[in-house]
């Protein structure tokens, strides 16, 4: 979802982190290439305009204030234009007084109406409205049929009385659908339409004739996300044929460029409603510019990353599972139960996406192979109760029989319980205030900033080892000192009568376990 342009527009903030000072021409040459970066992801020209003028104004301003850091000034100054361009305030449906409330779908073809359809009336159900979906694409060859399926997977009805491909009248369709919702008790109808080939005057005719029998509280136009700046031309074709009041994206999990989203928004007015980013019924969000932004910005979409937590996840069971943790407690079980629920959340590599940050890792996320997933599960569901809650009494024999069972090697069954075991130490260490790796002040990750800095200063002081000298009496001088030294370490190594020996093994002790935690989340 926009990895192009938040890769480029990222990268265009490099230089500004590492200057204390910014000049004007470093602000130009930032937006510079900022404007590329828009162009390149398909943004129509008259929103990129608009967008690096607005940038460019509070930019200048921003460097004679200085009250932060100038480098997060044009971040931040970026960030909210971003914010402002996607459609700023968040708005909700309008809902009817009486209901029903009517959503009328439109877009061209293939633009995914229908599967849309099935995912809107989920979303709806889910939030306790009874909804019926109504069957007015009768062109488009099993377009009925489709609907009835997605209907039947979202637990939704459907009102279908034509079989379609070319047979009835959409409009006589639509009006009974909404007039059946209403004798009996739906409360919110979504009128699925016919799509148009580019901009066809008498589809464009038929989908104005259903807009004005059944008078939608909605008129969401469905848009491609693949189609960047050509959605233009369509929005303004259906803004000034149907009219509509908001715009759903769909196939955002497909657009690796992002122009469609930008230039709908900034040229029609109308918000972004909803965002399609999936093939799944439950791959539907709201559109909120503002965490839109932050994902392009590679800041992460921790609110959403919340709320899908606190739709799947069970706040008894996580009250006892963390003091299972904090007694070492933890067992296979509670971490194929963890495992079931992290799933229930969606794709892996969509959860990853949402952390800050994680766009430097975007290449090892693409690569992450879900499946991974579903053999580790496949590992514990082979072994027994007592073989779940104690991993201990796996023997040799125990392995074997599990490697079987679940179509994997035994080394496969020893690295998992290995990274296991090591992982319940560190749940263990973190829970009793032994410092989570990575965060400052704390024991780092390998491959943390912290760590490497480390490697760097061993890396260094060994470079500094002077070689053996051709003179017998400078060589013998060095021995002597390289032999002090070696003692000295040693018995820091063992260790003083305060412990600080015992502090330093410890130590040695968390790395080893930090490693090992490292290559069990791979």
């Amino acid at each position: 979802m926009f990895d192009t342009l938040s890769d480029r527009i990222t990268g265009s903030f490099k230089n500004l982190r590492s200057k204390g000072r910014l000049t004007a021409s470093d602000v130009e040459q930032t937006i510079g290439e900022i404007r590329r970066a828009l162009l390149d992801a398909d943004v129509a020209l008259p929103v990129v305009r608009s967008f690096t003028a607005a940038v460019r104004e509070q930019a200048t301003g921003a460097l004679a204030s200085q009250a932060l850091n100038p480098g997060q000034q044009v971040v931040r100054i970026v960030n909210d234009e971003l914010v402002e361009i996607l459609g700023g305030q968040t708005r909700d449906l309008n809902m009817a007084d009486t209901p029903p409330t009517v959503i009328m779908l439109a877009g061209l073809q293939g633009a995914g109406k229908t599967t849309l359809a099935g995912k809107l009336g989920l979303w709806l159900r889910e939030r306790d409205h009874k909804v019926l979906l109504v069957a007015s694409d009768l062109q488009r060859p099993n377009a009925v049929q489709q609907l009835e399926v997605v209907g039947t997977r979202a637990d939704v009805d459907v009102w279908a009385p034509e079989p379609g491909n070319g047979v009835g009248d959409p409009v006589d369709v639509a009006r009974t659908g909404v007039d059946f919702a209403r004798t009996n008790g739906y409360d919110v109808v979504v009128v699925d339409t016919a799509g148009r080939l580019g901009v066809d005057q008498e589809m464009m005719q038929q989908a104005i004739d259903i807009r004005d029998a059944v008078h939608p509280n909605e008129t969401l136009f469905v848009v491609d996300a693949m189609i960047g700046q050509d959605a233009v031309a369509t929005a303004n074709a259906f803004q000034d044929g149907v009219g509509f009041t908001g715009v759903v994206i769909s196939k955002l999990d497909g657009d690796t460029r992002g122009g469609a989203a930008l230039s709908v928004r900034g040229v029609t007015g109308k918000p972004i409603l909803f965002a399609s980013n999936g093939e799944k019924l439950e791959d539907f969000e709201r559109f909120h510019a503002d965490r839109m932004a932050s994902r392009i910005l590679d800041m992460g979409d921790i609110m959403t990353l919340i709320e899908q937590a606190e739709r799947t996840w069970d706040e008894e069971q996580q009250a006892e599972l963390a003091s299972k943790m904090a007694g070492g407690d933890f067992t296979l079980t509670d971490f194929i139960d963890q495992l079931h629920q992290l799933k229930r959340m969606g794709s892996m590599k969509k959860i990853m996406g949402m952390m800050p940050g994680m766009g430097q890792y975007r290449d090892a996320l693409e690569a992450f192979d879900e499946s991974s997933v579903d053999r580790i599960e496949a590992i514990v569901n082979s072994m027994t109760p007592a073989e779940r809650d104690d991993p201990k009494i796996l023997n040799g024999s125990r392995r074997l029989r599990i490697a079987h069972g679940s179509g994997t090697t035994v080394q496969e069954i020893n690295a998992f319980i290995d990274r296991f075991m090591q992982a319940r130490k560190f749940m263990v260490q973190a829970s009793r205030g032994g410092g989570v790796p990575g965060m400052p002040g704390m024991p780092s990750m390998p491959g943390a900033a912290g760590s490497r800095k480390a490697k760097r200063a061993k890396k260094k002081t060994s470079g500094n080892k002077k070689g053996r000298s051709g003179n017998p009496a400078k060589r013998a001088r060095q021995a002597a000192e390289a032999a002090a030294q070696e003692n000295l370490s040693s018995q820091q190594k063992r260790g003083s009568a305060f412990g600080a020996g015992a502090e330093q093994q410890n130590k040695e002790i968390d790395q080893a376990s930090m490693e090992e935690l490292q290559r069990f989340l791979r």
